[in-house]
């Protein structure tokens, strides 16, 4: 079953912020890809999450389900939550349990996703420049493509994710950061083992270590 939306609309609440309010029903025969329905609104309804009223500029395209996996990821046919070319910068997902979310090609420039759960979520081709991921969950998540440049990534767990050449990482932040299992470039690797310091805390894995770092 498949969900869509009834009398969508706006509510503010707060300064410059709004948040987005609809119904949703159940309907067998929806088809996914019907449009309308954006990351926005998947998280307004669960959390009431509110977004800056600038990142609600766009949210035609979006899909209730991902037919063959998000991306490259491999996850065949699992129910997610995604927006492709949402611009949601400078909101605030801290501390969101946003396991399987889908950021796909979405720009996030300056969000913050401190101690967020982000197990298994795709940032795939997404923008995520001066992003903010200190402490969280990025297990399995897939990173092809992305824009981590200027991204803050001290402590964050980042076991399995899925890195591919072309994701950028420059002036990124990696102090305690646990890279292990995730498969670089070895000029990303160089890269990254010349600014690594420190020790993940959740893990006890020193960044160098997870990072395959000389000695």
């Amino acid at each position: 079953m498949f969900g869509f939306v009834h009398g969508a609309g706006l509510e503010v609440v707060g300064s410059g912020r709004v948040r987005v309010v609809c119904d949703v029903r159940l309907d067998d025969g929806l088809k996914a890809g019907f449009g309308a329905l954006s990351l926005a609104v998947a998280l307004s309804l669960g959390s009431g999450l509110a977004f800056p009223a600038r990142g609600l500029a766009d949210f035609t395209g979006a899909q209730t389900k991902v037919g063959s996996g998000a991306a490259s990821t491999g996850f065949s046919g699992s129910m997610k939550s995604v927006t492709r070319g949402v611009d949601v910068s400078a909101s605030d997902f801290s501390g969101r349990d946003l396991k399987g979310v889908s950021f796909q090609q979405s720009i996030a420039r300056g969000s913050n996703f401190s101690k967020a759960n982000l197990f298994s979520a795709s940032f795939f081709d997404a923008d995520l420049s001066d992003a903010n991921f200190e402490g969280a969950d990025l297990r399995q998540a897939n990173l092809e493509l992305a824009n981590l440049r200027g991204a803050n990534l001290t402590n964050a767990i980042v076991e399995g994710a899925y890195v591919v050449g072309s994701t950028k990482f420059a002036g990124i932040t990696i102090e305690g950061a646990d890279f292990t299992d995730v498969f670089f470039r070895k000029d990303q690797q160089n890269y990254l083992c010349s600014i690594a310091s420190g020790v993940n805390p959740v893990t006890k894995v020193s960044t160098r270590e997870s990072l395959l770092c000389p000695d």
